[in-house]
Order: structure tokens, then C-alpha cells, then sequence
């Protein structure tokens, strides 16, 4: 009857407990729980309080003797508590823990699990505590964060007493030492979450373990009791505090919608979760720019926020440290106007700056040359006294040049141009750039917002002026140095994606128009401001040629060259190309895309110098490499049947395969016999991919089967070459990625290669095979619903080809239908480019008829749209 009625009396507090959270949480998502947190962790509270009143176990265990208390740790203890974060709790008890504990915890704990809820809890007496924070500093963590719940309170102060007496205050400096290491090595490993695109709210830089860093090593050098001491302790303004409190609050928004959404903790939100967030949250499209790219842009900007206060926070510990060791200051300034406080750069009073704008200028330029950031207060008066950055300001010749030498001789232009944005002072001095900050581009390619990517490329550009001993682009590092025009290339990377304000197309076009004005408003020339507005127009010129063109085509590289004209602005747009690619992220730049763009530079370079190829060029290049291959295999065949085989080769093939190469596929076509196919397998030298010859009997399809194979196997298609010698044979050579398993990559290949050979022999059924792949695979992006599918038939672009574009959502078995409806309107695939956009993939191909010719007749382009269009996943295609 006992049991019962104690059954009964934990099912009532249990049961207020959760409709206590129930309404809470209802209050959250109609936005009436400004104090979510704290009231979440006060109605935990009361659970714990109304169990220890009623607890059954609890006088059984001699609390006299040896008296326990119910103490909360970590978040709950800082009584944060979001919706789905874990319950940490100690039992503390003042001598030993006694056997009837782990039937306390069953009691009051039990319930809590029942009701789906993370608990963590520790049963330790006060010299366990102790020795365990000692010796990990993640219990001492936990500790620093602990609260009084209830029980007996004075062994709740023993606790804190001693962990402070009998170590925080022997070691602070080797506590502290280890908090700032812990935290650098965090952010290394998370990555900036104020400019990523995936923000992690807890762990990466700008989230939430910068704040607790902060507040703990408060707690330990002030002994602070709670988040509102720090500004008591002075260790934040008044102005500062609200801001973080500001900040903080908006994220823990967002992290506790996004648990309620995901239906648990979460700590990371994924670009796939990112749109449905917004659309939780009611967010709504401003200017054109969609709901998540708006709920994206207001979280990197309190995060944002969190990462500027947590560096000026240990810069300025570093710096009260120097000042105790040499007892004077480290550093002076002869700017009149600016002083120095405790490392940091301020101005000597706001009359100064009314008496003297410049010194709005002056102070980021000696941040630059005394490596030294500005402090809270001097940011808080660039952003009061910004009213004075006017017309007349941003057009001072010595203003422009004072800017421009941050911009180029600065060995710290990324973090002074980062100042620059987070005061706004950069968007007072160039208007133009309000409309990017915080413009986030949603997709997997770019890693960071526009503003803060235009200032990335700018760091990347820098570093190809370091002398390092192994730089990341070794010819991007040579061209640089011979370069004479650096500042136009400066500004150029500074603006090339400043046409992105506006989010209808044509950013480029839009940008180099915005480059121009801007530059002749800072007093440039008008060629100069014309070479600017030139590079930022092309400055995806060369990556877009590179990765969706036929480069091997002599046309490509004239075409190329006549836009640039000038091997000087080649050398710039090659060096904003790579810093552009570098700055956008992983998915842009990568061996396979350095070795294209390289390859083109070079190839357009050759033009450049020494003019147009002619047609009497070509022909003796191909007469010399017949030469030279028949030099290169003697014996190996007999010299009338190699002089057959190279009559055999096409035009093409000869001209653009690399003499060393054609004796390979000649040892080949020699092995083929009766075979359907042979090919080789070779790893790519200088990248980590594989090319693949095939020497196949020539047949209708022929390419889509390939294509359709390594679908089938996971292997990516980056670029094919389609050769037809006139004896029907096909060789074509594919560039792709290595298959995912590099431990079992020859068996893969061998079961890749089984199934070409059932595929054309007709044993496998490669479209049923697909769409069962197909079937089981992860389904298509919702974020992707947002960017249509294009087909583009441009038969301006080649003499001698048609180019189909296709830019769609990638999904397993794309390349193969493609390529089989092309097949299918009756075209020969000549060259094939892929270019993956990640969320995006653009397929580009070389097409002629089975007649040898173009497809320009307007029933032909329709009906290959109409083909293309058919097999594609319910869009409506933009037709170019």
C-alpha cells in the first residue's frame, strides 16, 4: 500500500513536470518564452525539489550522518536549458556515498528517462569531487558551472570552497591556459560557425562554448557567480553586455526551434534543414532574398558577435598579463588622436574624431601596422561617429590611398578589413557593400556569406605573396610576384562579387557595372577603373571554361583570348580566379579543377604570345606526331599495318593526344580481338583521380552504357574524351574520381568492369539496374526545389559542334539517361564535360549528327530540349 501511494505521489510530480514543459514549450513556439531557459530550468528545479520531499529513500540514509545534496551541473547549472539538452546533476554527499544511493537515483531519476529526457548524474562525495577536478579539467568545468537545489545547502558551499582553496587558487594561469588551448583546438576542428554555412551553435567559433570559456575563466580570476557579473566585474561595457545578451539570446532561439524540429538535441543544422528552420521559425523573404538566406544571416551576425567578444576577451588577458611581467606599457602610437589601452587601440576622446574624421581611417590603418586590434569602445565609436564617412570622406585622395595600402601592403589586411565590416565602417566607405553583408549564397559550394568571402579571397590573394617554402598554387605564387598591377587586382578581388546584392541573375555583369563607378568615385583613372570593372566581370571566365568547355580544342583558347586580349590581365584574372575558387571552399577548388584551369592558362598564354594557331600548324603537328609514333614502336607492329592504323586515327585524335600517349592505345586496339572492349586503369599523376582508356568496338550508345556503369559502381565522371578512329573503333579516355573504398579498389574495378562487359552484351539491364540504385538512395535535397534546371543548346560557341548544357539536381544515373536520350535525337557525343555544383551538377556536351553535323536547325534544338527535358525530375527547364 506504501509502494503505492509513493508510486502515486512521483506519477502527480512527474506529470506536473510535464505539463509544465508542454506549456512552455507552446509559449516558445508562439514566441511567448522570452525567459525559456531559465523557466525550463526553474520547473526542472521544482521536479527535483517536490522529489526530495517526497522521497521514500532519503530518510532511510541517515541524513544526519552523512548528509547529501541535489546539485545541478553544467547547462542546467548555468540554467540554460534548452529544450532537448541533457539534465546534469551530482548527488553530493559530505563522506562516503552510501549503498542506498543508487536507489535514490532510481527513485528521482528514473521517472525523468521514462519521459524521454537526457539525464546524466553523478553520485561523489566532496573529496571525490575534488580529486576528480584536479585531474580533469572538464569535471572542473562542470563544478565552476554547479547550482544549489536542494537538500543540504552548507555541503553545496563546502564543495565550492574547497575546489577553489585546494586548487583554482593554486593553478589559475595553468586552469586558464588550458581553456584557451581546449578552445583554439575546438575551433580548429569545427570550423568558424559565424561563417559557415553549417553552424555548429555549441562547439564552433562564434557559438555557444565561447561564451562559457569567457564566463569560466571569469569565474576562476573573479569568482563571478552568474553571466550578469561579467558586466559588474567590468569585464564587459554595459552597451557590450546587452549586445552579447542579444546575441546569445537569438542563437538559443534558434538552437531550441531547431531541437523541437529535429525531435531531439542538435547541435549542427545541416544546409538540408536549414529551409524548413526558416519556414518553423516564420521567417520571411526581404528583398527578394529567400527565408533561410535571412534566418542564416541574422544567426552569422550574433554569432559573429560571440567570436569578436571571445577574441578581444583573451587578447586582452594576454595583454593585462604582459603588463604585470614588465610592468609598463608595450606599446605607443604616434598617430595624434589614438592611444593605446592595455594592448588595444582606442582614440583619446570623441572630440577628436568630430575635430578630425580622418581618424576614422587612421585607426584601422595603425591596427594594420602595430598588428594590434581596436578595443570595445573604439568599435562602439566607429559605429556612433560613422555618420561622418560622407561623400567628401570617401573620395579623399589620402583617405582612398590610406585604404588602398591597408589593401596591399598589410601583412593583416583580412583581420583590418574584417574590423572594417563588423563596425560597418566598410560599408560606410563603400555603400555598395551593405547589400552583401550577411548575404548568404545557399548552397554546398560557397562556405561563406558574400561580404565575408570577398575578404577571404582577399586572404588567399595575399598568400600567394608569402614566402613559404611550399605554397598551395606554386604558379598562381610566380605570376603574382612578376605582377605589376597589384592594386588594381586588390580592388578587383575586393568587388567581384558585389553584384550578388541583387539575387536575380547576372551577378557579373551587374558587379563589373558597381566596380566602375566605385572605382572612378575613389578617384581612379578611367582605364583603371575599366580594368577593374573587366575583371570583375570575367572573373568566372576561366573556372566556367575550364570545367564546362572542351579545352583541348584549339577554339577554346582563341575564343579565350580574344575576350582578354592582354597577358597581363590573363595573369590577373588566373590569380582572382584561384583566390575566388580557394575562398568559396573545398567543393570549388581541388586538384582536378587547379590541373584544368592551369591547362587553359597555359593554353590561352601560347595564343597570347604567339598568336592564332593556323590550319598549316596543325597539320604539320599531326604529320610530326605520325613520325614520332612510329619511331617510338619498332617491332612492336608491322610498319604498313601501324601506318594503316594511324590513317585510321581522326584529325582530332592525332592533334590533341599526347604523342607519348597514342602507343598505349595502339597496345590497346592491338589486345581488343574479339572482346566487346579492353581498358586501363591509371592513376593520374600530380591529382588524385583515375583515367580510364577504353578501346571498345564502336556501337550506338556506346558512352551512355559507360556512363551508365560507373554510375553503377559510385565511380564520378570529371571529364571524357570521345575519339572514333575510322576502322569503328571508339577510344575514349574518362577522368574520374577513385571508387569510395580505396582499400578494395582493384575489385571494385573488376566488378566495374564485369559489368561493362554484361552491359554490351546485353546481360544487364542498365536501367532497371539504375532505378533500383536509384530507389534506395538518399532522395533529392528539398533545398535544391529552389534552383531550376537549364538547357542550353549554344551552337555559337563552336565551329564544328553543337553544346548541350544540362544544369540540374545530380541523382544516381543522370549522366547515363542524359547521354542516352542524346543518343536517342540521333547525336554522337564527340566530348563530355562534368562540373558538379554539389547541390547542382552541369553536364557539357560536344554533339554532332550521325551526319557529321551541327544541330541548328530549330526543330532539332527543340527536340533535343524536349528529349532532355523528359527524362529529368519534374522541372521546368530554363532554356538558354
Amino acid at each position: 500500500m506504501t509502494d503505492k501511494i509513493h508510486d502515486n505521489l512521483y506519477a502527480d510530480v512527474s506529470l506536473t513536470l510535464k505539463k509544465g514543459r508542454a506549456a512552455l514549450i507552446a509559449d516558445l513556439q508562439a514566441g511567448k518564452a522570452p525567459e525559456f531557459l531559465d523557466d525550463h530550468a526553474r520547473l526542472i528545479d521544482d521536479y527535483f525539489r517536490q522529489s526530495y520531499e517526497k522521497s521514500v529513500v532519503g530518510p532511510k540514509m541517515d541524513i544526519a550522518r552523512n548528509p547529501y545534496a541535489v546539485v545541478a551541473l553544467g547547462g542546467y547549472g548555468r540554467a540554460e536549458q534548452c529544450v532537448y539538452s541533457d539534465i546534469d546533476l551530482l548527488f553530493l554527499f559530505e563522506k562516503r556515498v552510501p549503498r542506498a544511493a543508487e536507489e535514490l537515483v532510481r527513485e528521482i531519476i528514473y521517472p525523468l528517462w521514462d519521459m524521454g529526457l537526457d539525464v546524466g548524474h553523478a553520485t561523489r562525495s566532496i573529496k571525490e569531487c575534488v580529486a576528480l577536478a584536479r585531474t580533469d579539467f572538464e569535471v572542473l568545468t562542470s563544478v565552476l558551472d554547479a547550482r544549489f537545489i536542494c537538500g543540504m545547502s552548507p555541503l553545496f558551499m563546502k564543495l565550492m570552497d574547497q575546489v577553489r582553496t585546494k586548487f583554482i587558487n593554486l593553478k589559475p594561469d595553468t586552469i586558464i591556459t588550458w581553456l584557451v588551448e581546449t578552445n583554439r583546438e575546438r575551433h580548429r576542428r569545427f570550423g568558424d560557425s559565424s561563417y559557415l554555412l553549417e553552424p555548429n551553435f555549441k562547439e564552433g567559433q562564434g557559438g555557444l562554448r565561447d561564451y562559457h570559456t569567457m564566463l569560466w575563466i571569469a569565474k576562476i580570476k573573479s569568482g563571478i557567480k552568474q553571466r550578469r557579473d561579467l558586466e559588474y566585474y567590468g569585464y564587459f561595457s554595459h552597451a557590450d553586455f546587452t549586445r552579447l545578451c542579444a546575441a546569445l539570446g537569438f542563437i538559443w532561439n534558434v538552437r531550441n526551434r531547431f531541437h523541437l524540429m529535429m525531435n531531439r538535441k542538435s547541435d549542427q543544422i545541416h544546409l538540408e534543414q536549414q529551409r524548413k528552420l526558416a519556414e518553423v521559425m516564420g521567417v520571411q523573404a526581404v528583398n527578394g532574398h529567400l527565408p533561410v538566406e535571412q534566418l542564416l544571416g541574422q544567426l552569422h551576425s550574433h554569432m559573429e558577435y560571440v567570436k569578436q567578444q571571445h577574441e578581444m576577451f583573451l587578447y586582452e588577458m594576454e595583454q593585462n598579463k604582459r603588463l604585470k611581467r614588465k610592468n609598463k606599457g608595450l606599446k605607443t602610437t604616434q598617430v595624434p588622436g589614438l592611444k593605446f589601452n592595455r594592448g588595444m587601440l582606442n582614440f583619446i576622446s570623441p572630440e577628436k574624431i568630430l575635430n578630425n574624421p580622418r581618424l576614422l581611417m587612421d585607426i584601422f590603418a595603425e591596427s594594420a601596422a602595430q598588428k594590434s586590434p581596436l578595443n570595445s569602445e573604439a568599435k562602439r565609436l566607429v559605429k556612433d561617429f560613422s555618420h561622418l564617412v560622407n561623400s567628401s570622406f570617401r573620395s579623399d585622395p589620402e583617405i582612398v590611398k590610406q585604404f588602398e595600402r591597408i589593401l596591399i601592403r598589410s601583412t593583416r589586411t583580412f583581420e583590418v578589413l574584417n574590423q572594417m565590416l563588423n563596425t560597418g565602417f566598410l560599408v560606410r566607405f563603400i555603400p555598395e557593400f551593405k547589400a552583401v553583408v550577411n548575404r548568404i549564397q545557399f548552397d554546398q559550394y560557397h562556405l561563406y556569406p558574400v561580404a565575408r568571402h570577398l575578404l577571404y579571397t582577399i586572404k588567399f590573394l595575399k598568400s600567394f605573396d608569402a614566402d613559404v617554402e611550399k605554397p598551395g598554387d606554386p604558379l598562381a605564387h610566380s605570376i603574382f610576384k612578376e605582377l605589376k598591377k597589384k592594386k588594381l587586382l586588390y580592388w578587383a578581388a575586393l568587388l567581384h562579387d558585389i553584384g550578388k546584392g541583387d539575387p536575380a541573375s547576372g551577378h557579373s555583369e551587374r558587379g563589373a557595372d558597381l566596380a566602375e563607378k566605385i572605382m572612378l568615385k575613389k578617384g581612379a583613372g578611367p582605364i583603371e577603373a575599366r580594368t577593374v570593372a573587366f575583371l570583375v566581370e570575367h572573373h568566372l571566365l576561366l573556372i566556367q571554361t575550364a570545367t564546362r568547355r572542351d579545352i583541348n580544342d584549339e577554339e577554346t583558347a582563341i575564343t579565350m583570348a580574344r575576350i582578354i586580349q592582354k597577358i597581363d590581365l590573363l595573369k590577373m584574372i588566373y590569380l582572382l580566379t584561384v583566390a575566388d575558387s580557394m575562398a568559396t571552399g573545398p567543393k570549388a577548388w581541388n586538384d582536378w579543377t587547379s590541373s584544368l584551369l592551369k591547362n587553359l592558362f597555359f593554353k590561352v598564354l601560347n595564343v597570347l604570345e604567339h598568336g592564332e594557331l593556323a590550319t598549316g600548324r596543325a597539320v604539320r603537328t599531326v604529320e610530326k606526331k605520325r613520325q614520332s609514333v612510329a619511331e617510338a614502336m619498332p617491332g612492336e607492329m608491322a610498319p604498313d599495318q601501324l601506318e594503316r592504323l594511324l590513317n585510321f586515327m581522326s584529325p582530332r585524335y592525332l592533334l590533341y593526344t599526347p604523342v607519348e600517349t597514342i602507343p598505349k592505345h595502339v597496345q590497346l586496339y592491338a589486345a581488343i580481338g574479339d572482346r566487346p572492349f579492353v581498358w586501363k586503369v591509371e592513376k593520374s599523376p600530380g591529382v588524385d583521380t583515375r583515367t580510364v582508356t577504353i578501346c571498345a568496338k564502336d556501337r550506338p550508345g556506346l558512352i551512355s552504357r559507360i556512363a551508365g556503369v560507373f554510375t553503377l559502381n559510385n565511380i564520378d565522371i570529371l571529364d571524357v574524351q570521345i575519339f572514333t578512329w575510322r576502322n569503328n573503333i571508339a577510344l575514349d579516355v574518362f577522368e574520374v574520381n577513385p571508387p569510395p573504398d580505396p582499400i578494395f579498389e582493384d575489385e571494385r574495378w573488376e566488378r566495374a568492369r564485369r559489368n561493362l562487359e554484361d552491359a554490351l552484351t546485353d546481360r544487364l539491364d542498365l536501367g532497371s539496374a539504375l532505378l533500383r540504385k536509384r530507389n534506395g538512395a538518399t532522395p533529392i535535397r528539398p533545398y535544391t526545389a529552389e534552383r531550376p534546371t537549364e538547357i542550353v543548346v549554344d551552337n555559337a560557341t563552336s565551329s564544328f559542334f553543337t553544346i548541350v548544357e544540362v544544369v540540374t539536381f545530380d541523382f544516381p544515373g543522370l549522366l547515363y539517361r542524359v547521354t542516352d536520350a542524346l543518343f536517342k535525337c540521333g547525336l554522337d557525343i564527340w566530348v563530355a564535360k562534368i562540373a558538379t555544383k554539389v547541390d547542382q551538377v552541369v553536364d557539357v556536351f560536344y554533339v554532332r549528327d550521325f551526319d557529321g553535323q551541327k544541330v541548328d536547325a530549330p526543330q532539332q534544338v527543340a527536340a533535343v530540349r524536349a528529349a532532355i527535358k523528359e527524362i529529368l525530375p519534374g522541372e521546368d527547364p530554363i532554356h538558354g
